[in-house]
């Protein structure tokens, strides 16, 4: 089970994992908590959707995030309390480049819903799914956004919530996942990846990232990972399902034009933390599947 904060986030992060284990058979639910209702449109011809003009742009997602499971092979891909109960919160930019919260917000957003609240209506989900595996992001969601802050918290609560007998009975039969993973990138690959990537002139991908300076809260120190989950196999279906969320994420922009610098791998690997449960069976270097180690 994972939860995101909204739709692409699952695709960027995860869809080769998603692809390789929906392959192998295991049962792969995706928890979105919004529909990005406030996200940029980067399609001009779309730009009406935006939340400051027409306001129509969490449906429009919801249709991409379709596409997008389609192309990794999701059949159970749900939103957090149903479709629309919780709203994007947007963000602005700190002044140190990370993500964070905006001075006006909305009614009803995700940042400021309490947060047993949302954590129950995760209980229910983890109770009736059962996953063995939760993942979900660190605790600053990666780069600041409040929702994958937000996202983050409510899967750890839930978590914990879901697998204590005596808590909302109503909500299902307790159930404990084996283990919650913390997505991440492993920060020197990412420090080969810059380096090819200025040395071909590119100054633009993750601009203001030096690779022999700071990589930043998204990125963790190799001793930190557990797991390398190696895509090669399906890294096309996570490129087609990234494309399938058009608004978002632009052909040009630079999630692909570097892409073409470093090839397939800039988007093959995918990289975990174990934040809490059954740790990893000791061997050198990373696990390279989730489940090892689990009965």
């Amino acid at each position: 089970m994972l939860v995101h904060a909204h739709p692409d986030d699952e695709s960027i992060n995860n869809g080769a994992t998603m692809a390789r284990y929906v392959d192998e058979g295991a049962q792969v639910t995706l928890v979105t908590c919004t529909l990005g209702e406030e996200g940029e449109v980067l399609v001009p011809d779309l730009e009406h959707l935006a939340a400051e003009h027409g306001d129509e742009l969490g449906s429009h997602r919801l249709d991409e995030l379709n596409r997008a499971m389609a192309a990794l092979g999701v059949t159970d891909f749900v939103r957090l309390g149903g479709d629309y109960r919780f709203r994007d919160s947007g963000m602005a930019w700190a002044d140190d480049g990370t993500a964070t919260a905006r001075d006006m917000l909305r009614e009803g957003i995700f940042w400021t819903t309490d947060l047993l609240v949302a954590a129950n209506e995760l209980v229910r989900l983890i109770r009736d799914r059962r996953p063995h595996i939760l993942i979900t992001y660190n605790e600053i969601g990666g780069y600041g956004h409040p929702d994958h802050i937000q996202a983050h918290r409510v899967a750890m609560y839930g978590y914990q919530l879901a697998a204590m007998p005596h808590y909302r009975p109503d909500l299902g039969e307790a159930w404990q996942a084996d283990r919650v993973l913390w997505t991440t990138i492993s920060e020197s690959r990412l420090r080969e990846g810059l380096r090819v990537l200025r040395a071909a002139g590119d100054s633009t991908t993750f601009a203001g990232l030096d690779p022999d300076g700071p990589m930043g809260p998204m990125a963790a120190p190799d001793d930190a990972i557990a797991v390398e989950v190696d895509g090669s196999a399906w890294v096309g279906r996570k490129l087609d399902a990234m494309r399938a969320h058009a608004t978002q994420i632009t052909a040009d922009g630079q999630f692909f034009t570097s892409a073409a610098v470093l090839g397939d791998s800039m988007w093959s690997h995918e990289y975990y933390r174990l934040a809490a449960g059954t740790p990893y069976p000791q061997a050198p270097g990373w696990a390279d599947d989730l489940f090892v180690g689990l009965s």
